[in-house]
């Protein structure tokens, strides 16, 4: 990372820096062999996504893209950092041949390997690929691949905006926690998305990476949806003036911390997403929103409730947590994006919330 810092002049962006964290080859996250996925600390793992925590999530979210491939007239599914591989052995599963082809996009090499062990099954049906083709047609999902997207961090001090970087610490002691790394801020033209009301300080992220990532998807879906997971929220939500930390996290070993300073590529970096900015950032592209709802909804919509009934006591308590409103029910949303005629989204048919974005 010092070497990073020396060569961009000394000071280097925070997106540039998370970017480096998370993905850069002997350094970065989900480039090393740790466990990341896992139900418990014990396992090594440090955080827990829906697909681990119950196969019901991808039940019911198969629902969803049936209906779409159907809608869409097409028989593939594309996804976004498909992490343990858990979520595509659920949607295969469940959508069975209707799948021709499921592409995976992840750019996680150690990820890719454990994906094939899980997915071995699927051998003909699912392929991998590092990048986005210049046309795509079929129906695209991802859970919480857009919260490790690099953010940059803006600092208002003093009434002041400040772009927030890393620099290397001349007067670090020994042992330091940070290994010779600390911030600094440098006045910046760049703005959120909204003004942010009273004159304190305030810490916040924007998202110009994943909503490049949407404009690109707008450009490469000729025919198709993509539905997309993740915590967050609208707008008006996530630069609320009482949000003056921001929402920027790290997990590890299922704990969370506010210091992505501190052990560098030994732990996962975060940032909630921001609904308006991607939805808005579609819409120009050409994608516009089929919906936007809760996890708690969509899956519930999906037919999640049946799917608990017929479960065991153990299957009805770990899908419960997908839609409990002081679990991921609230916090996580969903939101959908076509490709072509409007339709009345399963998912989405009851408990909309396209309005308040």
């Amino acid at each position: 990372m010092q070497e990073s810092i020396r060569r961009a002049g000394g000071w280097l962006p925070f997106d540039r820096f998370m970017a480096l964290a998370l993905y850069a080859p002997g350094l970065g996250y989900y480039a090393s062999s740790s466990r990341q996925f896992g139900q418990m600390p014990s396992s090594g793992s440090d955080f827990v996504t829906a697909p681990e925590m119950s196969p019901l999530f991808g039940q019911a979210l198969a629902a969803q893209v049936a209906e779409a491939m159907e809608r869409t007239g097409t028989d593939e599914v594309w996804e976004f950092g498909a992490g343990s591989g858990a979520l595509a052995r659920q949607l295969l599963q469940a959508l069975g041949p209707q799948v021709r082809r499921y592409t995976i996009v992840d750019v996680s090499g150690t990820l890719r390997e454990r994906q094939q062990h899980e997915l071995a099954a699927w051998a003909g049906q699912v392929e991998w690929v590092s990048e986005l083709p210049q046309a795509m047609r079929g129906v695209v999902v991802g859970n919480e691949v857009l919260d490790a997207m690099p953010v940059k961090l803006l600092a208002r001090t003093g009434g002041r905006w400040h772009e927030r970087g890393v620099v290397q610490a001349h007067d670090a002691a020994e042992g330091d926690v940070h290994g010779g790394l600390a911030w600094e801020d440098r006045l910046t033209d760049l703005r959120p998305p909204v003004e942010i009301a009273g004159a304190h300080d305030y810490l916040t992220e924007i998202h110009p990476q994943a909503e490049a990532f949407v404009r690109t998807l707008a450009d490469r879906l000729v025919q198709g949806a993509a539905f997309f997971i993740d915590y967050g929220f609208p707008e008006a939500e996530y630069y609320h003036p009482q949000r003056d930390m921001g929402t920027l996290m790290c997990h590890r070993g299922h704990m969370a911390d506010g210091d992505p300073l501190a052990d560098l590529g030994r732990k996962d970096i975060t940032a909630h997403v921001n609904f308006t900015g991607l939805a808005l950032a579609a819409q120009e592209a050409g994608l516009p929103t089929l919906g936007y709802t809760s996890q708690a909804r969509f899956l519930i919509n999906g037919g999640l409730v049946p799917l608990l009934a017929q479960a065991d006591l153990a299957g009805r308590t770990a899908g419960q947590r997908l839609i409990a409103e002081h679990e991921m029910g609230e916090l996580f949303k969903v939101i959908g994006f076509q490709r072509g005629e409007f339709w009345d989204a399963l998912g989405f048919r009851e408990g909309d919330r396209t309005h308040t974005l």
